[in-house]
């Protein structure tokens, strides 16, 4: 590890020397660098110096002969070990290689499965949780299609999140979730389970996926469903075949047919980047079966359970309370456990 830290520190070193003498052009791109390695850097010159002050202070002891001074001198070399634990843990952490799309806005997918109408209501309750959760993160929040039933829920609902950080604090989301609660339609008081999807895509842009034109079907409709009278006038609706694949887009929610064919593209741009994702990591073996990082959307990944008052989520077995609170997007306690466990399992490897 320390040689590759002493490796980052030179070339941290370099490119500071290279930016007195670089053109504009240059000075974009070592800026970019310089900036990704700092905090591995800041890190690892704090690490050294706290080392070399440990060392001194042992030092320091093993020539001391007043009691009172030796007993102070235990106690700082304690504390500095500690911090040099500490240190080390993080530099680790530091090293770990960053998800190139934790930084982008994400396309949410939620969908009803199981349960019926309940399992509508559950999708709607899934939505509010995470429009709830980008508002307090102050990230936007911006609905793409939605499908929704007689019963105050989605049959499915997709929407964008934009803001920085978006996909590293959401992509854990991604799979099956599974409520446990009396509907308000029972009358027996009985407990009923239903599920809902949930698919966590990064937006892809234009540079990440090349779709020609030559491989899409557009066709355009009249709106129908939740968008108003107003809507439903001109043939704004539009659908998006992606032939090759099969994929399919529609978007409604917009008056106009241009901004309507927009987020349906980009919807498309961003399943067809989760496409390639799950190829190329099937093929190179390292699709990451982790218990935080899952694509397999078959797989439940955590329980509300009302009546228990609970969430559990099942891929790091940890339960929280207060579900009131969670399903009001309080949700950066549990995800802030999967990022560690994320972490843990990076570092101890495969």
């Amino acid at each position: 590890m320390f040689d590759k830290l002493d490796a980052i520190e030179a070339r941290y070193d370099e490119l500071n020397r290279l930016l007195a003498t670089a053109s504009p052009e240059q000075m974009a791109e070592y800026g970019r660098e310089l900036a990704s390695l700092e905090e591995v850097v800041g890190l690892y010159r704090q690490y050294k110096a706290i080392n070399k002050e440990l060392r001194d202070t042992e030092a320091m002891l093993h020539g001391e002969q007043d009691e009172e001074l030796r007993e102070l001198a235990k106690d700082e070399i304690q504390a500095l070990h500690e911090r040099v634990g500490e240190l080390e843990q993080a530099l680790k952490t530091a090293l770990i290689p960053k998800d190139p799309n934790d930084d982008k806005n994400v396309i949410v997918e939620i969908r009803a499965g199981a349960g019926g109408d309940e399992a509508s209501i559950f999708a709607a309750d899934l939505y509010r949780m995470y429009t709830r959760y980008a508002e307090a993160r102050r990230w936007g929040v911006e609905m793409v299609s939605a499908s929704e039933n007689g019963v105050h829920g989605f049959k499915e609902v997709i929407f964008e999140v934009r803001g920085r950080g978006a996909y590293s604090r959401l992509k854990f989301e991604g799979g099956v979730h599974r409520v446990q609660r009396i509907p308000v339609t029972e009358s027996g008081g009985r407990i009923h389970t239903s599920t809902a999807t949930v698919a966590v895509m990064p937006e892809a842009e234009e540079v990440d996926v090349n779709v020609r034109e030559e491989d899409l079907r557009v066709d355009v409709y009249r709106s129908t469903g939740h968008g108003g009278q107003s809507v439903n006038t001109t043939d704004s609706a539009v659908r998006i075949t992606h032939l090759p694949t099969g994929l399919v887009v529609t978007c409604q929610d917009e008056k106009s047919q241009l901004k309507n064919k927009n987020k349906a593209m980009m919807v498309l741009r961003s399943r067809l980047l989760e496409m390639e994702r799950a190829k190329h990591d099937a093929e190179v073996g390292a699709l990451r079966r982790s218990m935080v990082h899952t694509g397999d959307r078959s797989e439940k990944i955590r329980t509300y359970n009302f009546p228990q008052d609970r969430v559990t989520d099942h891929r790091i077995n940890v339960s929280v309370h207060n579900l009131p609170a969670f399903m009001e997007g309080t949700i950066d306690g549990l995800i802030d456990q999967l990022t560690i466990a994320d972490q843990a399992q990076q570092l101890g490897g495969d």
